[in-house]
C-alpha cells in the first residue's frame, strides 16, 4: 500500500490474469474494496471484537484458564506406559490448511488418494499459496465459498494422522491465550467420540455443563450472543451415531427438531442443528473429519471446505529431526525417504513420518551391517516396524505369535467395518487383555479429558491397523478359498481393502517376511502360492478390462500389488503373458509412473504399452523414460511433453537395447528444437517401422533432419507428420522421398 500507484496498478493486474483459477481472490478483492484502502481498517475488521457483559467476565476467564491447562501440553497415551507428555508450543509442526477439498466421496484409499494428490498440488506454487489458510483464518469471509443467512462453518478434512486433533488443540490453545479469535467470545469443543458414550436424551446446555460445569446457571446470558460462540466437533469419523443431513425428515418431524438450547433431544440432532443454524443462529461450527465421512456433509451449508495437506517443504525434514539424538541418522532416514517416490508419498503425514523414522532408524545406526535390506515398499517398511516392537517386547512372558494373530484379528475386523475405535468388549472378544507388549500396536484413549471416563483403544495409525489385519490373515489364512477371498476383497468399493491387499501382497515376498521370522516363524507356504497365483490371474483379467476407467484404475491397483510382491520372476512371467497395457485417456499421477517404471524395469520386453492422453508432463516421462525402451509398441501422444519431455524419451531411446517398433509421439508440443534430438536417437533404432510425429509444432528447420531419419532407417515404413507447420516446399521434400523408397509412406 506504501509503493505508489504505479506498483498498485501492477498488483491489481496481475490479480486480473488470476481470477478465473483462482474462486477465492474474487471474494478478497470484492471485500477490500467494500472495506476501502485503509489496511489497518480492513485487519480490525478481519480480526473481530465482541464487548463481553459484565456477569460473564469471570466465567469467560475461568474458562479460558480451564482450556489453557487442558490443551497446552500434547499426551500420548499408551497401555501400561501411560503417557509421555510434551508442551504444545515446542512440538506443535506448522501443517498447510487449503481453501478447498478433494472429491467428497473418496473412491480410493483416503491414504494413498491425497498421498498421490499432495505432490501435484504441491507442484503449482501460486495456487498452493493462494489456497494456503491459517488456522486464525477458518472464519474469515473472504475463504467462505457460501453465505450462509445463519452464521459460518468450516469443514476440515485430512487423512487418519494427518493432525486434524493436534490442529483443533491448538486453535483452542491460541484462543484461551487471547491470540486469536478475539471475536469468539467462548469456545466449545467436543469429541465426537467421547459423545459415543451418550446414550439418551439431552440439551446443549446439559452437554456444555457435562463438560465446562463452571457455566453453572448463566447459560442463559451466554445464548444471548450466538455470534460470540464456536462450537467445534473433533472426528465426524468416529462419531457412531449417522447424521444424515439429506434426510428430510430431519426438518419436518417434531422428534429430530432443536430448536433451542433447554430443548431436549439426540446428540445427532444437537449436532445438526448446530451445523444447519437451526440451533444458536449465528453461531460458527468447525468440524473436522476424514475423508471416509466427508460426504456425510454434502447438503449441509458449509461455509467454508478445507482440507490439511499435512507438511509441505522444511516443515517435514524438521519434524523427522526431532525423531532422533544423532542427527546424522535423521538426514540418513529423511534422504532415503526423499529418494523413495513409494515411501516419500507417506511423508506428508505426521503419523507416517514417525512410523517411517522408527522403522527405518535401525538401518542407519553405526555398525548395521546390510544397508541393502533397508525397506523399500510399504509392506516392508510396516514389516520393519513391527519387527522392533516385538524385538523390543520379546522379554515379556507371552507367545507373540499368539498375540500378533489375536491382534491381527481385531484389525481385519476393524478394517471389514471401517472401524477404528475399538472398546474394553472387543478386546473380550479377541481374548486380549491390556499388557505392556499390546501397547506397541494400540494406544488408550479416556473418553473423558479428566481421566475418569471409560477407555477405548485404537491403532497407533490406520495403517498398522491395515498391516496387522494382513498378517494376521496371511498367518492363519481365510478357511474357505483364499483366491476367492481375495477376488471379492478387490472387487468391494474401489479403495476399501486397496492397502490391506497391498500387504497381503507383499507379505508373499520372502525378502520382506525374512526379519519376521525370527518371532513368527516361517509363513505358510501354500498361502504364499495362492497369493502368488492371485497376482498372475488378476494381472491377466484386469489387462483385459481396460475399455472404462474403473477398469484402468483397477489395473493399476492390480500392478501396486505385484510391485509390492517385489517378486521380479512373478513380474516377467505375469507381464510377458499380457499382450497390451492400456492407459489411454486416465490421469497418470508421478507415482503411477513410477510403479509402471519400477513393474516394465523387472521384464525384459513389454509388447504394447499405450499412454495416449494420460497428462503426461516431465515429471512423469522422468520416471518412465529409464525403462520405455523395453516396449515393442509405445502410445505417448497427446501428453503436454514439450521439447524437454521429449528430450527424456530421446535419452531412453537410445539405449542399446532399444525395442521400440511404433512410436506414436503426436500433439506431445514437440518443436524443432527438440526434433533434432529425437531424430538422432531415433537413427540408432534398426526396429523402428512406424513413427507418428503427427500435430506438433515442426517447421522447414526440422526437414533436413528427417530426411536423414528416413534415409538411415530402411526398416521405416510409415511416418505421419500432419498438421505441423511446414511449407509447401518442406512438404515437397519429404514427400519426394517416397520415390527412391517405394515401401515407406509419409503423410502430411
Amino acid at each position: 500500500m506504501g509503493k505508489g500507484s504505479q506498483t498498485w496498478r501492477v498488483m491489481w493486474e496481475s490479480f486480473v490474469k488470476m481470477r478465473t483459477e483462482l474462486p477465492e481472490l474474487d471474494k478478497i478483492l470484492k471485500e477490500v474494496q467494500e472495506l476501502g484502502s485503509d489496511p489497518q481498517e480492513y485487519m480490525n475488521i478481519a480480526q473481530g471484537s465482541s464487548e463481553l457483559p459484565t456477569q460473564l467476565i469471570d466465567v469467560q476467564q475461568k474458562h479460558r484458564e480451564t482450556l489453557q491447562e487442558q490443551t497446552e501440553t500434547l499426551r500420548v497415551n499408551a497401555i501400561l506406559t501411560r503417557e509421555r507428555i510434551f508442551q504444545l508450543v515446542d512440538r506443535y509442526a506448522e501443517l498447510t490448511v487449503i481453501s478447498t477439498v478433494g472429491d467428497r466421496r473418496l473412491l480410493d484409499n483416503e491414504l494413498l488418494a491425497r498421498g498421490r494428490a499432495h505432490k501435484e498440488w504441491r507442484g503449482n506454487r501460486v495456487r498452493e499459496e493462494m489456497e494456503k489458510i491459517r488456522t486464525d483464518q477458518l472464519f474469515q469471509s473472504s475463504f467462505f465459498r457460501s453465505k450462509s443467512k445463519a452464521g459460518s462453518s468450516a469443514a476440515v478434512a485430512g487423512v487418519a494422522g494427518i493432525g486434524k486433533t493436534t490442529m483443533v488443540q491448538k486453535l483452542v490453545y491460541d484462543w484461551a491465550t487471547e491470540k486469536i479469535y478475539h471475536k469468539f467470545q467462548f469456545v466449545f469443543s467436543f469429541k465426537f467420540r467421547n459423545l459415543n458414550s451418550i446414550n439418551c436424551k439431552m440439551n446443549l446446555r446439559e452437554l456444555i455443563l457435562h463438560q465446562y460445569p463452571y457455566f453453572g446457571k448463566i447459560m442463559r446470558e451466554v445464548w444471548k450472543n450466538p455470534k460470540g460462540l464456536l462450537f467445534i466437533f473433533d472426528g465426524l469419523d468416529e462419531f457412531k451415531h449417522r447424521i444424515d443431513f439429506a434426510d428430510s425428515r430431519r426438518y419436518t418431524e417434531p422428534q429430530h427438531q432443536c430448536p433451542d438450547p433447554e430443548c431436549r433431544c439426540e446428540v445427532t440432532d444437537i449436532v445438526c442443528s448446530l451445523i444447519q443454524g437451526n440451533l444458536l443462529p449465528g453461531c460458527s461450527v468447525l468440524v473436522t473429519t476424514r475423508p471416509t465421512a466427508l460426504h456425510l456433509l454434502e447438503k449441509t451449508e458449509i461455509s467454508l471446505w478445507a482440507e490439511i495437506k499435512g507438511f509441505v517443504g522444511e516443515e517435514r525434514n524438521r519434524y523427522f529431526m526431532r525423531h532422533f539424538e544423532d542427527q546424522s541418522v535423521a538426514t540418513a532416514v529423511f534422504k532415503h525417504v526423499e529418494e523413495n517416490e513409494i515411501l516419500n508419498t507417506m511423508g506428508y503425514n505426521a503419523s507416517c513420518c514417525g512410523i517411517l523414522a522408527l522403522a527405518l532408524a535401525p538401518f542407519f545406526t553405526e555398525g548395521y551391517i546390510d544397508p541393502h535390506q533397508v525397506p523399500k515398499t510399504i509392506t516392508q517398511l510396516y514389516s520393519s516396524y513391527i519387527y522392533n516392537i516385538l524385538r523390543k517386547y520379546s522379554g515379556a512372558n507371552e507367545n507373540a505369535r499368539d498375540v500378533l494373530l489375536r491382534v491381527g484379528q481385531l484389525a481385519f475386523t476393524g478394517v471389514s467395518k471401517r472401524k477404528t475405535v475399538f472398546t474394553d468388549g472387543d478386546l473380550i472378544t479377541n481374548n486380549l487383555l491390556p499388557s505392556q507388549f499390546l501397547s506397541g500396536f494400540l494406544m488408550e484413549l479416556f473418553e473423558r479429558e479428566d481421566s475418569a471416563g471409560s477407555v477405548v483403544y485404537t491403532f497407533q495409525h490406520i495403517g498398522i491397523q491395515e498391516f496387522m489385519a494382513a498378517l494376521a490373515q496371511f498367518l492363519n489364512p481365510y478357511r474357505g478359498d483364499i483366491l476367492k477371498f481375495l477376488t471379492k476383497a478387490h472387487n468391494t468399493t474401489p479403495g476399501r481393502f486397496e492397502v490391506f491387499l497391498r500387504f497381503v501382497a507383499g507379505l508373499s515376498a520372502p525378502v520382506t517376511a525374512q526379519s519376521l521370522l525370527e518371532f513368527l516363524g516361517p509363513f505358510p507356504q501354500q498361502t504364499t502360492n495362492r497369493v502368488i497365483d492371485w497376482l498372475k490371474e488378476e494381472v491377466k483379467r484386469q489387462s483385459g478390462n481396460t475399455e472404462s476407467e474403473a477398469g484402468k484404475r483397477s489395473l493399476l491397483t492390480t500392478l501396486n500389488y505385484l510391485l509390492e510382491s517385489q517378486n521380479r520372476k512373478l513380474t516377467r512371467s505375469t507381464l510377458r503373458s499380457v499382450q497390451k497395457f492400456s492407459f489411454s485417456e486416465m490421469h497418470l499421477t508421478p507415482i503411477d509412473c513410477t510403479v509402471l517404471s519400477h513393474l516394465i524395469g523387472m521384464c525384459g520386453t513389454i509388447k504394447y504399452l499405450d499412454l495416449t492422453r494420460c497428462q503426461i508432463q516431465c515429471d512423469g516421462m522422468q520416471r518412465l523414460a529409464p525403462v520405455l525402451h523395453k516396449c515393442q509398441k509405445l502410445r505417448l501422444g497427446e501428453n503436454t511433453l514439450g521439447d524437454s519431455g521429449v528430450k527424456l524419451l530421446s535419452t531412453a531411446l537410445r539405449h542399446r537395447k532399444c525395442k521400440v517398433q511404433k512410436l506414436w509421439l503426436y500433439n506431445v508440443g514437440l518443436r524443432d528444437s527438440g526434433a533434432e534430438d529425437l531424430v538422432s536417437a531415433l537413427s540408432t533404432i534398426r526396429s523402428l517401422n512406424v513413427l507418428n510425429l503427427s500435430f506438433n509444432w515442426l517447421t522447414d528447420r526440422s526437414v533436413p533432419a528427417l530426411r536423414r531419419l528416413i534415409l538411415t532407417l530402411p526398416s521405416l515404413k510409415w511416418i505421419g507428420l500432419w498438421r505441423n507447420q511446414f511449407s509447401e516446399t518442406g512438404k515437397q521434400q519429404l514427400m519426394s522421398l517416397q520415390d527412391p523408397r517405394p515401401g515407406l509412406r509419409v503423410t502430411m
